[in-house]
């Protein structure tokens, strides 16, 4: 698993925790000079890293981003971070406008919305077809009815934010933000498949507040409140897994887990107090 205490950066490329940069595929879609300030997260709208890196490399695609992270982990390198990719296009975010001039742009393999052909549900980019323990039914915070959408991989999103520490850290970047949220009327990645709420929370470190770290004691059931009236949200929580008590009501607190855990990465919910330990 690669760690962000054992991969570096270094004159502007990603090397690996074994010291070997990261496969670097130089696309002549990018700009010049420039110091990144925030983190731009997208998916590729196809389903394999090599369609997604033959496009980005094409001249005719006149886009491109800083990386790519396929469905297995494995990262690709196209623009060093010093230099200005074109992955935000149109856009706008906290006074600024065209947000390539200021961001570091990660595209995750990943099909985004998908489409039902009959009884087969596929990506309408590359028409393959996705497995249906891969597909959510949500609906997108900028609209108003479901669609469906294709999941993240737990290896992909636990990459990705261990990358995207290492590029907060580095650059001293002040936030992470979807393509959604800067260009809201053009996109919608990374979509609702994302957590971007606790991405975000990992990769950027928390803030000096009151929070409370703990380890679960023994396997814990979290539920939707404070009592066993409540619904399961998960299988139960292993032992010696990572949460933060965001607050407490009797004998229960509701907390947020800081492990992968059972394929899930934004798990909120309610556990029971005596069984969380330090």
């Amino acid at each position: 698993m690669l760690n962000n205490r054992d991969m570096k950066i270094i004159n502007h490329l990603l090397h690996s925790e074994n010291g070997n940069q990261v496969t670097f595929k130089a696309t002549p879609n990018k700009g010049g000079k420039y110091i990144p300030r925030y983190l731009i997260m997208h998916y590729t709208a196809a389903t394999t890293e090599q369609s997604a890196i033959s496009w980005l490399i094409s001249p005719i695609a006149q886009a491109s981003a800083h990386l790519i992270i396929g469905r297995e982990g494995i990262i690709t390198q196209l623009v060093p971070f010093n230099i200005i990719a074109w992955h935000a296009g149109k856009s706008t975010w906290a006074g600024l406008v065209g947000m390539n001039k200021f961001s570091i742009g990660i595209e995750l393999v990943n099909a985004g919305r998908l489409s039902k052909i009959g009884e087969n549900i596929i990506c309408p980019v590359d028409k393959k077809q996705i497995n249906k323990d891969d597909i959510l039914i949500a609906t997108h915070k900028n609209e108003k009815q479901e669609s469906l959408w294709h999941e993240y991989t737990e290896k992909q999103l636990e990459v990705s934010s261990e990358v995207a520490a290492l590029l907060v850290s580095t650059y001293d970047l002040l936030d992470i933000v979807g393509h959604e949220d800067v260009s809201p009327i053009r996109k919608s990645d990374p979509g609702p498949a994302f957590p971007m709420k606790s991405f975000r929370s990992r990769a950027m470190g928390r803030k000096k507040e009151d929070l409370d770290s703990y380890l679960t004691l023994s396997t814990l059931n979290i539920r939707s409140g404070p009592g066993t009236i409540f619904d399961m949200l998960s299988k139960p929580l292993p032992q010696g897994t990572h949460v933060t008590v965001l607050k407490t009501e009797g004998n229960w607190s509701f907390v947020q887990v800081d492990d992968f855990i059972h394929g899930l990465m934004d798990l909120e919910g309610w556990v029971f107090t005596k069984f969380l330990g330090k």
